[in-house]
């Protein structure tokens, strides 16, 4: 029986397992849509093309699944490029299905035809445009095998009209996908995994850098029992941060920029770095001279490009993260390196460096600490009274102290709720204080650093995991830029919790600007922006807003335990910053401390 182009498109995409698209319609799709009544396939009607990006980038890091979206041409297709960056910066599977005009009209200036491929061909990871119907099958799959394959990444396929018209007789092929050109190596080289056991034994000063490939690979079982077997510290880049559990022992936190003080000192003192899953961006090095220099490096990466690109590297090894460690535990049993292979001395010093600088409000003399069971003790004094200039005295909240109370009221030992996060001063705040025990449970933008980003891919997060408590915390600056996926939540009713760190700036750059420019803010004041209370009941969700220190505990447990989607307005101290901050050009153990 022949089908239309439309239809052997979606039957394609059932069959890769798909149930959710993210898509908003055009002129040269209405066939897709027209067809689509005929599969097991929710369509969410977003309310921006980048939204629907974002959103399948959040479905994707929440589920494990590749995210998927469809657009139309012209300005539908550019507007994908910002959330398509994004998932290539942090590697997150991804198929774009984009509209074209028919084949015979490209190259024409036809109305709304756009050379999408030329676009995003530096940030997929392939793309294509399907030609003729008798194609569209094996692209289609092939796209889908490349994007959750090797190193993860986005992938466009380019549909113009004519395609989806055509038919022909169409039977599902049976056979798995293979590429001549595209083969990633998986299995790990065993002499290198030899090399890497024996720099294990050797080693007294050891260290786990885990990043995101670890999180992408599943492997963070496999990476916590080496730690907790040899009694190796763990420290996180953003991107891998819930792939180790946060609140053990051997748990540093994130390193970098505004990484944890032990965390850079760590890094900055250690005989043996194992990294896994990273790929040493500038925001985790410093400067790249000053970056491990006591250090051996042994680098576990599915990608060889990513290996000794940025830092010279002793022991690589090319694999699937989760392959490489497993037989790496097997070498180690094999040549029973038993009991803790880190020195009481070096397990002593980072101890000494958490007493030196613990994790604590910018300007709280009482540290956070973290007890066994994973609760957060939060010290009395993280909220203060600080001089607005605008309106005289008037009481903020620490948002430290928010991200605290969002740990005591929605996280805890073993619990999975899913924070998302835009990009800015918040996003460190939530990296620092708010201890992730699970992989998956931290949707943000990394790489590409994306405003806007938090709030779609929450969305999509809670199409993946509808029984889950997804939390997008978000800067009042940031979450004006996709601020119209409101109007998705409230459509498909998600129960999304929207936390606004509101400090009437761009807070982030007003950093910089305190830093080192003197203070000459220009182009940060947020003054004018809307009441969040009252734009959330105009969506026909649940409004709050804390403005006080005493509100702020019980305004969040209300809100959290809302069946409905919510924004919660906090007005947090103006010109607070984050701390450690390592200024550009610098190394790891020159930070800026409070």
């Amino acid at each position: 029986m022949a089908k239309s182009g439309a239809h052997i498109l979606l039957e394609c995409i059932a069959k890769e397992g798909v149930d959710v698209i993210f898509g908003y319609p055009g002129g040269v799709t209405l066939d897709i849509y027209d067809a689509m009544p005929e599969f097991d396939i929710r369509h969410v009607l977003v309310r921006h093309e980048q939204g629907a990006v974002h959103a399948a980038d959040g479905y994707a890091r929440a589920s494990g699944k590749t995210g998927v979206c469809l657009v139309t041409s012209g300005p539908g297709a550019t507007n994908t490029v910002t959330g398509i960056a994004t998932a290539y910066a942090d590697s997150i599977p991804l198929v774009v299905f984009t509209g074209q005009v028919p084949v015979n009209l490209i190259g024409n200036d036809a109305f709304q035809e756009v050379d999408i491929l030329g676009i995003t061909r530096p940030c997929t990871k392939h793309n294509y445009m399907v030609q003729s119907v008798k194609d569209l099958p094996q692209i289609v799959r092939r796209a889908f095998y490349i994007a959750r394959s090797g190193r993860p990444g986005p992938v466009l396929v380019e549909l113009p009209r004519n395609v989806l018209n055509e038919s022909m007789k169409f039977n599902y092929p049976s056979e798995p996908v293979r590429m001549r050109t595209y083969n990633p190596n998986l299995k790990p080289n065993l002499n290198q995994l030899r090399k890497a056991a024996g720099a294990i034994a050797e080693a007294k000063r050891p260290l786990f850098l885990v990043g995101g490939g670890v999180i992408m690979a599943n492997a963070g079982e496999a990476i916590t029992r080496l730690a907790n077997r040899y009694q190796i510290p763990v420290t996180s880049t953003l991107m891998g941060l819930g792939a180790f559990d946060g609140t053990s022992p051997l748990h540093l936190g994130m390193l970098g920029m505004h990484g944890i003080y032990a965390a850079n000192m760590a890094v900055s003192k250690c005989d043996l770095l194992i990294a896994v899953g990273a790929r040493f961006d500038d925001r985790v090095t410093g400067r790249v001279a000053s970056f491990a220099p006591k250090a051996k490096i042994i680098h576990i990466d599915i990608d060889p490009t990513s290996i000794r690109k940025s830092v010279e590297v002793s022991i690589p090894v090319v694999a699937d993260c989760r392959l490489a460690l497993e037989e790496l535990e097997n070498i180690l049993e094999r040549q029973k390196i038993e009991g803790s292979v880190s020195s009481a001395e070096w397990l002593e010093q980072i101890d000494a460096w958490r007493r030196e600088c613990p994790t604590r409000s910018a300007t709280s003399s009482a540290a956070v600490t973290f007890s066994s069971s994973g609760q957060t003790d939060i010290p009395d004094d993280l909220v203060s009274v600080s001089a607005d200039r605008d309106k005289g005295k008037a009481a903020f909240v620490r948002p430290q102290a928010v991200i605290e109370t969002l740990y005591k009221l929605a996280g805890g030992a073993g619990n999975k709720t899913i924070i998302a996060t835009e990009v800015g001063q918040h996003q460190m705040w939530v990296a620092q204080f708010y201890p992730f025990s699970h992989p998956r449970t931290l949707l943000t933008s990394g790489g590409l650093g994306t405003m806007g980003y938090g709030l779609p891919a929450a969305m999509g997060a809670q199409m993946a995991l509808p029984d889950s408590l997804v939390i997008d915390v978000a800067g009042d600056g940031s979450i004006q830029m996709n601020l119209q996926e409101l109007g998705t939540i409230a459509a498909n009713r998600l129960p999304v919790k929207v936390i606004i760190l509101n400090n009437h700036y761009l807070g982030m750059v007003r950093q910089l600007q305190e830093f080192f420019y003197k203070k000459n803010y220009q182009a940060v004041g947020m003054e004018v922006q809307p009441d969040f209370v009252q734009l959330a009941e105009a969506y026909g969700l649940d409004g709050y807003r804390v403005t006080c220190p005493d509100e702020l505990e019980p305004v969040l447990r209300e809100a959290l335990a809302s069946e409905r989607a919510v924004i919660v307005d906090i007005h947090v101290e103006p010109e607070e910053n984050v701390y450690p901050m390592v200024p550009a050009g610098s190394g790891l153990d020159e930070m800026l401390l409070a």
